[in-house]
């Protein structure tokens, strides 16, 4: 499932990018720039709140940004992943202010899902 709750926290399955075209296809950085998998990261992470305001109705009744776990396809001797979840973590910050600040793993994997360039799981706290 998308997300499932517990108490007050919500559990956000791992979100890819749209597959509508190939933008946000391939390794980062030879298939897709550093740039492109940042703007990935952000669209990922607007799909991601969706599911949450489709769970709990409204973004207001968000309380705190707790975990981002973002995943890099990338070549092995690249080293930026954090750059890129950056995308991320500087949107729930812009979004949530304070509440937006959380925890975070940035890693590179060997491959993705379909190929995507990155996926964002979530660990996001809300109102009773």
């Amino acid at each position: 499932v998308n997300c499932v709750r517990s108490g007050n926290l919500l559990f956000l399955a791992g979100g890819i990018p749209p597959l509508d075209d190939d933008t946000f296809l391939g390794k980062v950085p030879t298939d897709t720039s550093v740039e492109t998998a940042q703007k990935a990261a952000r669209v990922i992470t607007l799909n991601r709140l969706a599911v949450v305001k489709d769970k709990i109705g409204d973004l207001d009744k968000v309380t705190r940004i707790v975990n981002v776990g973002g995943f890099v396809n990338s070549e092995p001797d690249f080293y930026q992943h954090p750059a890129v979840i950056n995308g991320c973590s500087d949107l729930l910050v812009q979004i949530f202010g304070d509440n937006g600040i959380h925890s975070r793993t940035a890693m590179g994997a060997a491959a993705l899902p379909l190929n995507v360039s990155v996926e964002i799981n979530m660990v996001v706290e809300v109102e009773a």
